[in-house]
């Protein structure tokens, strides 16, 4: 009845996760302190949306789900850059 595989991620694999999520911090850190105007934010966000999907994959195992699962996942983060999008259109427009 156990249907589930099991998957062992590396500690190197863990290391450079978090060796990726460090420089991703370092870099949404330096973006604000570099005048963009109205892109700053914008930017930021682009920043933590790669470092949401690196935590996703590697963190919460998408890497190793369903594809249904996957689907499901990339239909969130759609309505996730939806209401950003919309967001930043309603900033605008004031």
């Amino acid at each position: 009845m156990d249907a589930e595989q099991k998957h062992i991620t590396s500690y190197r694999t863990y290391w450079w996760v978090l060796i990726i999520l460090l420089v991703m911090t370092f870099l949404t850190i330096t973006v604000t302190w570099i005048d963009l105007s109205a892109l700053t934010v914008l930017v930021a966000m682009v920043i933590a949306t790669f470092k949401a999907g690196t935590v996703l994959t590697y963190f919460m195992h998408l890497k190793y789900e369903s594809s249904l699962f996957r689907v499901l996942v990339i239909m969130v983060l759609s309505i996730y850059v939806l209401v950003i999008g919309l967001t930043f259109f309603d900033y605008l427009m004031r």
